[in-house]
């Protein structure tokens, strides 16, 4: 991987931390962001891994269509607003 591939992707990484507010909830604990981390890979680390990877998937998807939404209407009630 390319260094400007790499440095995007870990920003991308980060950016979600900061989406899902991991980095509020424990006030920039990087010692604590990466503990949860482990926790998280430690919990699909056996048998329901793909069920639980899938339940992750499905959350996120949501979360992502619920936030495109949210700019969706902001964008159309600021149009809506300057005419």
């Amino acid at each position: 991987m390319k260094r400007r591939e790499r440095t995007r992707r870990l920003i991308e990484l980060g950016g979600l931390i900061v989406k899902a507010r991991l980095d509020v909830l424990v006030e920039d604990d990087r010692a604590a962001i990466y503990g949860a981390l482990l926790g998280l890979v430690q919990q699909v680390d056996g048998e329901q891994r793909n069920e639980i990877i899938a339940l992750w998937r499905r959350k996120g998807k949501r979360a992502f269509e619920a936030e495109a939404k949210t700019h969706l209407d902001d964008w159309s009630a600021a149009l809506v607003s300057d005419s």
